[in-house]
């Protein structure tokens, strides 16, 4: 049986939702002036971006997807008796999995047959959304939608996202690393290398400029995929970026012959843009690598 594939717009796939099917539910993106924007239907992500360039004292945040969001789009597919797989942020970042998981509840009150499989990513942006597309290959391949949900959940043990930032005043404003730590790194000039594995935010060291923590982002990729003692063509790997496509192309050339000399294979390496929901929290200039084993 088919299923609907729904997700918070914090997978970063809008191009590919109306492709693949994919209902989309909007976190909204604040600035100072208190005004909310929803996420790539009110702002796109260029803009978002550019106004951060301009505006480097301003830090935007979220506003993630109410319950009522997602009633409303649950109550779609509980109508027709077409079931769901429903993809969120990680709930260790964001209340997203949460305003679903409640959400379900009350649909169920309302249409007790109706069939819903929530899924805590444990990730977000790109490798959210490659989560997002593995779904949309079992359900091309007609796996049943609580199988699908199953193995969907099997596969975020083996996701890891690395990343690096272009300054580390957004996560300090975010909360996403201590006050201390961001004055420090912040005064030396220094470049934090983030790893997240299961929704957790883990240190992966630390450089003096841009292009050593490029260096090192792909040094731990490499280290990741040589500790895993697997097919590595059975991996999803992705290249994800802020403002600038340039070097984030430039970057996953370098990724992608180092893959190739070390493992005798050339993947294909996509580039994806991190989206606001993200981008408060990275600034405008993330640069990161997401990576997810295949079903």
């Amino acid at each position: 049986m088919d299923f609907q594939i729904i997700s918070d717009s914090a997978c970063d796939l809008t191009d590919e939702a109306a492709l693949h099917n994919i209902a989309l539910v909007p976190f909204q993106i604040v600035f100072d002036d208190d005004h909310s924007y929803k996420e790539n239907i009110e702002l796109n992500v260029r803009e978002f971006y550019r106004y951060m360039i301009e505006h480097p004292n301003v830090f935007p945040k979220t506003t993630l997807p109410s319950v009522q969001d997602y009633l409303d789009v649950f109550s779609i597919y509980a109508k027709k008796d077409i079931p769901m797989v429903c993809i969120c942020i990680s709930s260790k970042i964001s209340g997203s999995y949460h305003s679903a998981a409640i959400a379900k509840g009350m649909i169920l009150e309302d249409y007790p047959e109706a069939k819903i499989e929530i899924v805590d990513s444990c990730f977000a942006t790109v490798l959210e959304g490659l989560l997002v597309l593995e779904c949309v290959k079992l359900r091309d391949r007609k796996i049943p939608y609580d199988q699908s949900a199953q193995l969907l959940r099997d596969s975020v043990e083996t996701g890891r996202i690395i990343f690096t930032v272009g300054s580390v005043d957004y996560l300090k404003a975010g909360g996403r690393m201590s006050k201390f730590a961001g004055a420090v790194t912040s005064t030396l000039g220094i470049r934090p290398v983030i790893a997240m594995k299961n929704g957790e935010l883990l240190s992966s060291g630390i450089t003096l400029n841009r292009k050593k923590s490029a260096d090192k982002v792909i040094q731990a990729v490499k280290e990741y995929l040589d500790s895993i003692k697997d097919d590595i063509s059975r991996y999803s790997i992705v290249v994800g970026y802020g403002y600038d496509r340039e070097e984030a192309e430039s970057f996953a050339e370098r990724l992608s012959r180092l893959i190739s000399e070390t493992f005798s294979m050339t993947p294909e390496i996509p580039v994806r843009q991190i989206g606001s929901t993200i981008g408060v929290h990275t600034g405008p200039y993330p640069l990161g690598v997401g990576i997810l084993k295949q079903q």
